[in-house]
């Protein structure tokens, strides 16, 4: 079967740090590039960032530029996201998502929800004093 499961997401106040992970089961996260989406309530899922599959590239979205550091571990089959200064902005479910296959991110669809297939269940982020 194959999982994409997304934690370590809950409640901090602003200007805290949270780490989120993305773990696979059923198939190696490191063939694929993998972003990470956010979708707060009433908003449509937007991509805040996204790692290639082999080279390391990462994108970002120009809201959390210098806070937010993607990252991932293939001997874990894990990918992180670091979310550092924490906003309430930043308060959101939190998916990650696997490219299709046989496609790649660039700086003009890394953020397109189309290009990814499998998506994790999200994790909530919730930024409050």
């Amino acid at each position: 079967q194959v999982l994409l499961v997304e934690s370590g997401g809950g409640l901090v106040q602003p200007g805290g740090s949270l780490r989120l992970s993305c773990s696979a089961s059923g198939f190696t996260l490191g063939d694929y590039a993998v972003g990470w989406f956010q979708q707060a309530p009433g908003k449509e899922r937007e991509g805040v960032s996204c790692i290639s599959r082999t080279d390391g590239i990462t994108y970002y979205a120009d809201s959390v530029k210098g806070r937010f550091t993607v990252s991932r571990d293939n001997a874990k089959n894990t990918v992180f996201l670091q979310m550092n200064s924490l906003k309430p902005d930043d308060t959101a479910v939190y998916y990650c998502a696997t490219v299709n296959w046989g496609k790649a991110p660039t700086h003009d669809n890394w953020h397109d929800p189309t290009l990814y297939g499998y998506w994790g269940q999200g994790t909530q982020v919730t930024v409050s004093s």
